[in-house]
């Protein structure tokens, strides 16, 4: 089968596609025929051995995939850790979902990993209680502009969007957000206080870390809480124990795979997002479809900002 195989860490350059056996799977496993496979921002991270959880190579990245079982010819969406970028994938049996026929293969995978950490992020991890203030970072990007839409269904009270450019900002408004502001760190503090008639915000999900960590964790008001879900500038934090009691402020991190290991926070979110999507509640933004052979160019696509929502990888091009 043809695949994306990386044998060293490094810049886009090591990802080359390769022909390798196809996978077998073992008892509890699902063999997957792939139809497009999910790019996901960890990805570069994984590419580069500077994600949570630590490669080991040889390796077949990618994490999610759409397709079709070869067992039953269902189809199916799963979460597969890695192996993805490629022709076929094992998934475990827990972690494979059938895909409503009413929803194509690139709506599902840009809910599946994109849309279960926005889901969580309102529920599992910031608990936004209603009327309050949310601020969602990278508010054109796979998880921010699912978590734009969802914001006022799940609590919100106003929803605040960042982005990085003029054509983003005007996205994430068209998907919900009451207000849209540049994403640059400098006087980033003040734009969100601005943005939010000039009171401290409640809950800030944060993607990048570094200074546009330090400055929304500044603008939080009194038990405000700062999700951290992604830390794209590899630029680390600290914070003060003194400032947290003096300030009733609260860091979150969430890392949405230790949701699988209590498969219900998977099952019954995906079905309720499900439904959203189905219902035209929730409207997946496809960035663009690669070859398998220009995984590389995704990834430099991804990392310099350059699309919008989510990116898939076409196996049969």
């Amino acid at each position: 089968m043809r695949a994306i195989q990386m044998t060293e860490f490094g810049g886009p350059e090591v990802l080359t596609l390769a022909e390798l056996p196809r996978p077998d799977p073992g008892p509890g496993e699902v063999l997957i025929r792939v139809a497009r496979a999910g790019l996901n921002f960890a990805d570069t991270h994984t590419r580069t051995n500077s994600y949570v959880r630590k490669a080991t190579l040889p390796l077949v990245p990618g994490g999610e995939v759409a397709g079709v079982r070869e067992d039953t010819g269902e189809r199916v969406v799963a979460l597969v850790g890695d192996g993805g970028y490629a022709e076929y994938a094992i998934a475990p049996q827990e972690l494979v979902f059938a895909i409503p026929d009413e929803l194509d293969d690139g709506a599902a995978l840009a809910i599946v990993i994109q849309g279960l950490t926005a889901w969580h992020l309102y529920r599992t991890a910031a608990r936004v209680a209603g009327g309050e203030s949310v601020v969602v970072h990278s508010g054109a990007g796979g998880v921010g502009s699912l978590a734009v839409q969802l914001g006022h269904s799940l609590g919100a009270g106003r929803v605040i969007a960042s982005a990085s450019s003029a054509d983003k900002r005007a996205l994430a408004l068209e998907l919900g957000a009451d207000v849209a502001i540049d994403s640059s760190a400098e006087n980033l503090q003040q734009r969100l206080l601005d943005a939010n008639d000039g009171r401290g915000v409640d809950v800030v999900f944060d993607m990048a870390g570094g200074a546009v960590f330090d400055a929304s964790y500044a603008a939080l008001a009194h038990f405000g809480r700062i999700v951290v879900c992604g830390i794209a500038s590899q630029e680390p934090n600290e914070v003060r124990t003194g400032s947290l009691l003096r300030h009733s402020r609260s860091v979150v991190g969430f890392y949405l795979f230790h949701c699988l290991e209590r498969p219900a926070l998977v099952a019954d979110a995906l079905s309720d997002l499900f439904a959203r999507a189905v219902r035209g509640e929730l409207r997946t933004i496809i960035g663009g479809t690669y070859p398998l052979e220009r995984a590389a160019q995704a990834h430099i696509d991804l990392r310099e900002r350059r699309t919008t929502g989510k990116l898939l990888l076409d196996p049969a091009a």
